[in-house]
């Protein structure tokens, strides 16, 4: 998958908040922290992943039981820095619930694609793309050589895991992703890259609150036994 520019800079907009000591300020991804949202707005490398992965790992720590919602808007980026989010995705504890706004292109929709079963998600107009790892090596003949095997790997690898989570046979995939190979919404959730597209607005948390209300019931039952 092709390197992409980021942006050298943009305004990252601050929340404030009123506490008991006083006024807070968060940049808005720290304030989105907190409810335990993680969101990939840019195209994915290194510096994206580690910070990714740090967010899941803290969540984690915060509590290894509640959901986190991770949401992709992005044009995909470096395979290794991807398939690190992707390992820790499915390694920590929390389900990790994935929803795409506006696209998930190339490493980005294999991340849509391995959220927690029955958690994927995708909004009306969002768009997806699959395809095979891109290269670019240059120089002596046997270094080529060496990298096309590694790109037939990783090649080989990404459509085993796209297989894994979207219930297609292999070759299919493999065919598939021979070429850029776009999705709308419907047809991501026909290919079993999302579970479902949202229509109308989602109370994040919601399935959390009702299970902490239920717990409260019980106690209150228990007091009045």
């Amino acid at each position: 998958m092709k390197d992409i520019q980021q942006p050298s800079s943009y305004l990252v907009p601050m929340v404030v908040e009123n506490t008991g000591r006083g006024e807070r300020a968060f940049d808005i991804y720290s304030r989105l922290l907190k409810e335990r949202i993680v969101f990939i707005g840019t195209p994915i490398d290194d510096q994206v992943a580690n910070l990714v992965v740090a967010q899941l790992l803290f969540l984690q720590s915060e509590d290894p039981e509640k959901e986190v919602a991770l949401y992709i808007n992005s044009p995909g980026g470096q395979v290794t820095a991807g398939l690190a989010i992707y390992d820790t995705m499915q390694y920590v504890r929390p389900p990790v619930s994935t929803i795409c706004i506006g696209m998930a292109y190339s490493m980005a929709a294999v991340l849509l694609a391995g959220g927690a079963a029955g958690k994927r998600f995708a909004l009306p107009h969002a768009n997806i793309l699959i395809h095979q790892p891109w290269g670019g090596m240059q120089g002596q003949a046997s270094d080529i050589q060496i990298h096309a095997k590694e790109i037939l790997r990783t090649r080989e690898q990404l459509n085993q895991i796209l297989a894994r989570h979207t219930g297609q046979k292999i070759e299919k995939v493999s065919q598939d992703t021979e070429r850029d190979y776009f999705l709308t919404s419907e047809a991501a959730k026909e290919y079993g890259l999302i579970d479902d597209i949202i229509l109308t607005p989602t109370k994040f948390g919601e399935k959390d609150k009702e299970k902490e209300r239920e717990k409260e019931k019980e106690k209150e039952k228990v007091t009045a036994g």
